[in-house]
């Protein structure tokens, strides 16, 4: 690790120390909703079946996956 100082003004720390909240909040809201998206479509697949559907987005999507096991949905990241 190397070591050293770093010159900042007052009002660009501040900016990043708001920064860093904004995206402790920002994740925070986001695995709220994919919480959710899971109940979500839990109670989609206990009235219709979706999974050739689960099928198809999974094969489409370049960042996240569909899993659904005893009627429960996660959403995970590939």
């Amino acid at each position: 690790m190397v070591t050293g100082q770093v010159t900042l003004s007052l009002e660009d720390y501040h900016n990043l120390v708001d920064s860093a909240k904004k995206t402790a909040e920002l994740r925070e809201n986001t695995e709220l909703l994919i919480k959710e998206l899971q109940v979500f479509l839990s109670f989609m697949g206990s009235r219709a079946e979706i999974e050739p559907y689960i099928v198809e987005f999974n094969k489409q999507s370049k960042t996240s996956i569909i899993e659904i096991a005893d009627g429960i949905a996660k959403i995970k990241k590939k």
